[in-house]
């Protein structure tokens, strides 16, 4: 079956600065997948593109479509929510409903009201009178309202306390992902989103420097827990990276050590976290290194 996305060689400029460079990917359908990096890593110029804001060179089809040139068929089957979604303040929870019902061919105000019971978000209640974690409940709810395939979201619990960001995602794998339909999430926020993921794509300075199934990170990497002794040792093996660990210290490399490394070291289930330290780089670390 054709995936959901298809990317090929994209690269997009901004003046001198590429945000894109080559980037290539596939998701297919059912998947949760999380877009990783850091501020200014290429995340938001991406989702742009697949939603048909930007263009893009290169190659790209998303549910079978041109994101630029079929934008309002795409719309119909694809939701998206930006990092600076807003909702009117003037508007109660039940009037955006309405609202909805009239714009989108594929909005259900019934299950936008069912949604809307998980919530403390009354039917009634202002926009204007919501904490932030609230709006982003309701704007979840009638997003999740509409019968697509594919769900956008760019750093959806962007400045949300610890149990509204859990409300959320909690709502979001309850009612969006079903085994048929696909969400890309993107956000640095990289320790939250690892149980939910089933792949991950992770940008560093417009490149992706990594697109694969969470199942196959322990088959590709190998991370080593160790003790001082055998730190020289492993250091001369160039792993992606050297960190602490509880009681010692652990190296993560792509791929398998030589044996006689291995045999140093006790092996570890490599992180996501530790992962997306290897294989990125923050923009002000790279500018004081001089890369």
């Amino acid at each position: 079956m054709d995936p959901l996305i298809q990317a090929q060689g994209l690269r997009v400029r901004y003046g001198r600065k590429t945000a894109l460079d080559d980037v290539s990917f596939s998701v297919p359908k059912g998947r949760v997948v999380g877009l990783l990096g850091h501020n200014g890593a290429g995340k938001t110029t991406l989702m742009k593109a697949l939603v048909g804001l930007i263009e893009a060179e290169g190659r790209l089809n998303v549910l079978g479509l041109n994101p630029r040139r079929q934008r309002v068929q795409l719309l119909e089957s694809l939701a998206y929510i930006p990092d600076v979604a807003i909702l009117p303040g003037w508007a109660t929870a039940a009037q955006l409903i309405e609202l909805m019902s009239g714009l989108h061919p594929k909005f259900s105000a019934e299950r936008a009201r069912t949604l809307l019971r998980r919530t403390s978000v009354a039917v009634g209640d202002k926009v204007k009178n919501l904490s932030k974690g609230m709006v982003v409940q309701l704007h979840l709810a009638l997003v999740a309202a509409i019968d697509a395939k594919l769900l956008v979201l760019d750093e959806p619990t962007l400045g949300l306390d610890v149990l509204s960001r859990k409300a959320f995602y909690e709502m979001l794998i309850d009612e969006w992902c079903d085994g048929e339909r696909s969400v890309l999430i993107s956000t640095h926020q990289v320790e939250e989103v690892e149980a939910l993921l089933s792949d991950v794509l992770m940008l560093n300075e417009g490149k992706l420097v990594l697109a694969i199934p969470l199942a196959d990170i322990e088959q590709r990497f190998t991370a080593l827990g160790h003790d001082a002794a055998a730190a020289d040792a492993m250091a001369a093996a160039h792993p992606l990276l050297r960190y602490r660990v509880q009681g010692g210290s652990a190296a993560l490399f792509d791929g398998t050590p030589p044996p006689e490394v291995a045999a140093l070291g006790q092996r570890l289930r490599p992180s996501l976290v530790d992962l997306f330290v290897a294989l990125t780089r923050q923009p002000e670390i790279n500018r004081t290194q001089g890369l």
